[in-house]
């Protein structure tokens, strides 16, 4: 008699290494998009780069005073503030350089839209910030300290230094006390080039950003209203401390 031969172990075993193969293509294919994904965000981050340095270059930023540094990270915030939309002008552009010296014009403000730097100039520190450089930064009421870090401007109004600009700072724990502490931009006398030939450093302030009284209403008037500042001290620390520049 001739036995019967069974197809079931026959078929088991093609469905098993059919089933694996397709795990195995499944997980390739994975591989492979994963590969591309990575690739791509390294072609965009290096894109990013080439043109931030391009930008740096062209607006000859470096002849100004203005660090590699500062810029680049002030382009990184504002690139992950503007996707967020936490910026309501984002034509314009206002980076302060707290790395130079005060007898150095270490504020920019620069037109994005145009590729133009309107403003190159003086801008004072806090007192407890240092004297010819800010060293030391703070978020504490009462510091009379400068805070670093990206702010939103706001509105304009009247105070006790005349014309004045309310900021809005971005940072939990760097510089969100901005509005408690009345951290604004208005002008000032101290912050003139007679001081500077005078003494070598500009005077200082309670911890606002203050500029020039000759200037402070036209840069006033540019910034106003929802554009960023970005506020670059050179401290080691603020990169890791810094949720806008972790996440962009």
């Amino acid at each position: 008699m001739k036995r019967s031969v069974s197809i079931l172990p026959l078929f088991i075993i093609i469905f098993s290494v059919a089933l694996a193969l397709s795990f195995e293509g499944r997980a390739a294919v994975s591989r492979i998009r994963t590969v591309a994904a990575v690739k791509d965000s390294l072609s965009n981050f290096a894109e990013k780069n080439t043109e931030v340095a391009l930008l740096y270059e062209r607006l000859d930023l470096a002849e100004k005073g203005l660090s590699r540094k500062a810029f680049e990270y002030a382009m990184q915030g504002f690139a992950y503030l503007r996707r967020k939309g936490d910026i309501r002008n984002d034509e314009v552009i206002s980076i302060v350089d707290f790395s130079l010296p005060s007898s150095s014009r270490r504020l920019f403000v620069i037109d994005l839209a145009n590729n133009e730097v309107l403003f190159c100039t003086y801008v004072a520190h806090g007192q407890n910030s240092g004297k010819e450089y800010a060293r030391q930064f703070s978020n504490t009421p009462e510091s009379n300290k400068s805070s670093l870090g990206f702010y939103r401007t706001g509105a304009t109004y009247q105070g006790a230094h005349g014309y004045s600009l309310k900021l809005e700072g971005l940072e939990k724990g760097i510089n969100d006390n901005a509005d408690r502490r009345d951290i604004v931009i208005h002008g000032a006398a101290y912050v003139s080039e007679a001081l500077i030939r005078a003494q070598g450093y500009l005077g200082r302030s309670l911890g606002c950003p203050a500029l020039p009284e000759k200037l402070h209403k036209p840069i006033i008037d540019k910034i106003r209203n929802g554009t960023c500042l970005f506020i670059y001290g050179g401290d080691k620390a603020y990169p890791a401390k810094s949720k806008i520049l972790r996440e962009s």
